[in-house]
């Protein structure tokens, strides 16, 4: 194996590694802390819609 191969396979490796460390960060923190808020917010204007018809 040369240092043309040895190259591309470093920058393979390399580029492969991101893409694997980059998907256990959004799988691990981005999309539950994505979806903590989603329901977090769903709830509170549920509650604010329950206030709203109470009041009325």
């Amino acid at each position: 194996m040369d240092l043309s191969q040895f190259s591309g396979f470093l920058v393979f490796l390399g580029i492969f590694t991101m893409g694997f460390w980059l998907m256990i960060f959004l799988l691990t923190f981005v999309i539950p802390y994505w979806l903590v808020g989603y329901f977090k917010e769903s709830w509170k204007y549920r509650k604010e819609g329950k206030a709203e018809a109470k009041k009325e």
